[in-house]
């Protein structure tokens, strides 16, 4: 049966370079995101490379949205098996200053949505006594200066990660979580407007600290999630790769 992946915040950067990478390996993709008509050019750039691609609106907060989204891609494009936790965001504040609301909003995009999409998607990978998850976490789990909700959604994001590769190992899925370093993305760009310097300045900083001496790419971080994807990698489950250019931990 040919393989459908679900990919969460693909419409562009990361997503995107994750859900290109997954149809270069053979891969039909759903491309999720909160506003559907963002995503129609990763979808034509998965098209031009001879897979099926559909964009679909989703809020991966929300579970009445998240069962739609996942519905509407078994219908078009056939039982996702493959599901990448991608979407993402990030509200920086020193800890004594963070708004609730804040807080908020980035535990549950981050942590609830990805809990929502696997548990979402696990049936279809039951059935096919087959799956991958695979979720992007970060080396802020390890701590982040005025980051504490997004290191504590990311921290998380490695627990489900350890717990549903327990629970769900038996039935042939495995789930893993792929943990970048510094990489340019929008997200880059956002922060280091937030802090009034150049991305340009922010990635030559970073890579000071870097033992290959460079900042991450998106194709780096989704040549790693096609490795958990791949058929190949059927017995390794429950860890967390970091690809930051040396080690994290």
């Amino acid at each position: 049966m040919q393989k459908v992946a679900i990919v969460t915040g693909a419409a562009r950067g990361l997503g995107a370079s994750i859900a290109l990478r997954l149809a270069d390996e053979g891969l039909d993709i759903g491309v999720l995101d909160l506003d559907e008509k963002r995503c129609i050019e990763a979808v034509d750039a998965i098209t031009e490379k001879g897979r099926r691609a559909v964009a679909v609106s989703v809020d991966v907060t929300d579970e009445i949205s998240v069962r739609k989204a996942v519905q509407e891609v078994e219908t078009r494009l056939g039982p996702p098996t493959v599901l990448v936790n991608n979407a993402g965001v990030m509200s920086s504040r020193m800890s004594h200053k963070m708004t609730l609301e804040q807080w908020d909003l980035v535990i549950n995009v981050n942590l609830r949505g990805s809990f929502l999409m696997s548990r979402e998607t696990c049936p279809y990978m039951k059935d096919a006594e087959w799956g991958r998850i695979v979720n992007i976490s970060s080396t802020g789990a390890l701590g982040l200066m005025g980051g504490a909700n997004y290191s504590s959604a990311k921290a998380g994001v490695q627990g489900l990660t350890k717990t549903l590769a327990i629970e769900l190992g038996k039935t042939n899925v495995t789930v893993n979580a792929v943990a970048p370093g510094f990489v340019v993305t929008d997200m880059t760009r956002a922060t280091a407007d937030q802090v009034g310097v150049s991305v340009e300045e922010m990635e030559q900083e970073a890579a000071r600290d870097i033992p290959v001496g460079r900042a991450g790419t998106t194709d780096d971080i989704a040549n790693a999630v096609a490795f958990f994807v791949d058929e190949r990698s059927g017995f390794v489950s429950g860890q967390v790769l970091y690809v930051a250019g040396g080690p994290k931990c």
